[in-house]
């Protein structure tokens, strides 16, 4: 799932509209960042099955970035950097630092729901969730695209960024989706599993920086 965390992200975005949306896409993608980073050092790993055209789904071995436990730490400390990091008033950096870790652990919510039972609750070795909606992968991609379309109809309704910003932002996300149906039906299998991790978090880093460029607010808005 790809579109889909971007449209956890919008809708999750509404609620503080003082923070640029680009953010929350970021915590929200957080987790894949983590994931292809400790594939690319050795810590996590990625095999690409001999049925990959055929499923679309590589293996993971993914306790650090994508356990429950893991995935609940990573979001304490999104929460407290982003705490750090904002201005204003106490209240207000709580709500927005609640927020953001928000955004990182609906990483794991909706990954426990398609990927097939290999999300540890603890360790490497700890038991195995997940529901396995990709097995249906008709019903995943129709899921996905509803939450996208959920979360771009909550943040079109609330942005208050120029029309031109907020179209290019929606743009992306059906753009991010149609690019999720695409490697999940035809796209052929990675040359490698370290191909597939670096290719992964360059193209997870610039869709970030893209949406934080986009969602820039005019610092009135940022402070209404």
């Amino acid at each position: 799932m790809f579109a889909g965390h971007v449209g956890a992200a919008l809708a999750i975005a509404r609620v503080e509209r003082r923070v640029n949306v680009g953010v929350f896409i970021a915590a929200a993608l957080v987790l894949d960042m983590v994931l292809w980073l400790l594939v690319l050092v050795g810590f996590e790993s990625v095999n690409i099955p001999a049925n990959f055209t055929t499923t679309h789904q590589p293996e993971f071995r993914f306790p650090y970035s994508h356990g429950l436990i893991a995935s609940l730490a990573w979001s304490v400390l999104a929460g407290v950097v982003a705490f750090a990091g904002f201005a204003g008033p106490p209240r207000a950096k709580v709500r927005g630092a609640v927020l953001i870790g928000a955004a990182v652990f609906s990483h794991w919510l909706l990954d426990a729901l398609v990927h097939a039972p290999e999300l540890p609750l603890a360790g490497a070795d700890s038991t195995k969730v997940g529901l396995g909606l990709w097995q249906d992968m008709p019903v995943a991609l129709v899921t996905e695209a509803g939450i996208v379309v959920a979360g771009l109809g909550l943040f079109v309704s609330g942005t208050r960024l120029s029309r031109a910003r907020a179209a290019s932002l929606v743009a992306l996300s059906l753009l991010l989706l149609a690019f999720t149906v695409a490697g999940m039906t035809i796209a052929p299998p990675p040359p490698s599993a370290r191909a597939m991790a670096g290719s992964s978090l360059v193209t997870l880093v610039a869709v970030c920086a893209l949406a934080c460029w986009l969602g820039r607010l005019p610092d009135r808005e940022r402070s209404a």
